[in-house]
């Protein structure tokens, strides 16, 4: 009995598993991290949106304002004596609200806020069980 003849590869099965599991976990991990870099482009993209016409609402009630102090009343301008009530959009869903006081040349901002552009209106949904039987 010759050990030396005997010829014995060396154990792989073990380190290829290992390599094999070890490159699709860096793969998965790469994936998640691409579709989460996607993920947050699309938010400050969106999130830019919402600040431009956020802004450009603004601008248009300032404008709206200035042209009031000048003694002009634009179209759409609602008026109570002294205090002027106005919107402007925001976006499909928002309205910037405007109400402004002007007395002579002053003027005081009553109320500049952003506010739903619809109604609410509740869901009655389903029936929910009182508790009681029959």
């Amino acid at each position: 009995m010759r050990r030396k003849d005997r010829f014995s590869p060396p154990p792989t099965g073990g380190i290829s598993l290992l390599t094999v599991f070890a490159v699709l976990s860096l793969t998965v991990f790469a994936l998640l991290s691409l579709s989460t870099v996607q993920a947050n482009g699309r938010l400050a993209d969106a999130s830019v949106g919402a600040v431009e016409s956020c802004y450009a609402a603004d601008r248009a009630a300032q404008e709206v304002l200035a042209r009031l102090r000048g003694g002009e009343r634009p179209a759409g301008v609602t008026a109570d004596g002294d205090i002027y009530r106005y919107s402007c959009p925001i976006s499909d869903t928002q309205t910037l609200e405007v109400e402004v006081q002007i007395v002579g040349s002053g003027y005081t901002i009553l109320r500049w806020q952003a506010a739903p552009a619809g109604t609410w209106e509740p869901d009655d949904g389903p029936e929910v069980w009182d508790g009681t039987l029959f």
